[in-house]
């Protein structure tokens, strides 16, 4: 089962990754047009929504990896029995923050949907569309702390803490 929960992951940064390379092309192709005076309404906006979609996508996969920015200041002067039960806290309230985030997505896209909602600046978008990657990278992430809840109660460790993010925290 974790196997197919990491392969979402995956999906999930590759398509952030195309994100990425969305907003490259929309920034490009804005920058062409000003230089040939041509008038592409919209691709500043489509820009930030392509941002935005690849920053929740990545949210899992960042998670697992433990790129995400943790204060150890507090942890590293704990004692280990203490500094458990005070990571169980936090994996339990991050779980809770991101059930809300995903719920409220969720409801965000359902809303923008129901009610035909779109864009108020030139490119007039349903804004449901660019708001489903927040959806999906919020579900995502919920759910990666819910694994990394699952696997630490299994005790495996989830998060992964190389050299590299050990020497920078």
């Amino acid at each position: 089962m974790s196997q197919l929960v990491f392969r979402f992951y995956q999906g999930l940064m590759f398509l952030s990754c195309v994100s990425m390379v969305a907003a490259f092309v929309s920034v490009l192709l804005g920058v062409l047009a000003r230089e040939v005076h041509w008038d592409l309404p919209g691709l500043d906006a489509y820009a930030g929504y392509a941002i935005a979609c690849a920053l929740f996508l990545a949210l899992p996969s960042t998670l697992r990896r433990g790129e995400h920015i943790r204060v150890t200041l507090l942890l590293d002067r704990l004692p280990a029995r203490v500094r458990g039960a005070f990571e169980w806290v936090c994996l339990v309230g991050g779980l809770t923050i991101a059930l809300a985030l995903a719920w409220f997505s969720i409801r965000l896209v359902w809303m923008s949907w129901t009610t035909h909602d779109i864009s108020p600046g030139a490119d007039a978008t349903p804004l449901w569309i660019p708001q489903i990657g927040m959806a999906l990278g919020c579900v995502g992430f919920a759910l990666s702390f819910a694994h990394a809840l699952l696997m630490r109660l299994r005790g495996d460790q989830f998060i992964a803490m190389g050299a590299e993010a050990a020497h920078i925290e």
